[in-house]
């Protein structure tokens, strides 16, 4: 479980497809924290720690995962989002996470407005997965509130902070990002869809 509360940026130093999979090592100043079998959240994925070597780890992602995900379209050098799994106990900053991205969405617009930073998303509507008016939405693996909530798309508003410490100061128009859809809220969507 994470709580979508980014904790640094990761660096991609090494791709390495094998057998439909890919190797990711990540450059970070956490990995000399992590443990072999740790979680950590990847632009919201949930990928567990396979080797650890200085100030690098690798995790793996499976087909299914890269299918689902933005993953495939890693370069090296490029940023990635990082939560470590949350503590029991501690305070749930964001909202519950699982790490298991629902499917991907694409950025549409964005704007700058007074200090802080508005974006659009759109995703695929008839998988079914609800967005509500100042209800909960993680991009790529980031907690936010979602603004103008539309069958098919939302907005949500970044603060200075966020802008410069995710991966959103790289998106623009076309960016394709992981969407985690509030499990409370997807739970409910399941029930009603029965009456």
């Amino acid at each position: 479980m994470f709580t979508g509360i980014i904790e640094t940026l990761g660096r991609i130093t090494a791709l390495e497809p094998k057998d439909g999979n890919l190797h990711i090592t990540v450059r970070t100043p956490l990995a000399n924290e992590l443990k072999i079998d740790q979680s950590v959240a990847h632009n919201g994925v949930c990928l567990t720690v396979v080797a650890i070597e200085g100030n690098e780890y690798s995790v793996t992602a499976i087909a299914e995962t890269l299918q689902k995900t933005n993953l495939g379209e890693l370069r090296q050098g490029d940023l990635v989002n990082l939560e470590r799994a949350m503590i029991l106990g501690s305070r749930l900053d964001g909202h519950i996470v699982q790490g298991h991205v629902d499917q991907i969405g694409t950025c549409t617009q964005v704007r700058e407005t007074d200090g802080s930073w508005y974006y659009s998303f759109e995703y695929d509507g008839a998988l079914g997965n609800p967005t509500i008016e100042k209800g909960s939405i993680t991009i790529d693996g980031t907690s936010l509130t979602v603004v103008d909530s539309k069958k098919n798309s939302f907005g949500v508003a970044i603060i200075p902070y966020t802008y410069e410490h995710t991966r959103f100061n790289t998106y623009g128009v076309g960016s394709t990002v992981n969407l985690e859809f509030d499990v409370i809220g997807k739970y409910v969507a399941k029930l009603m869809q029965g009456r």
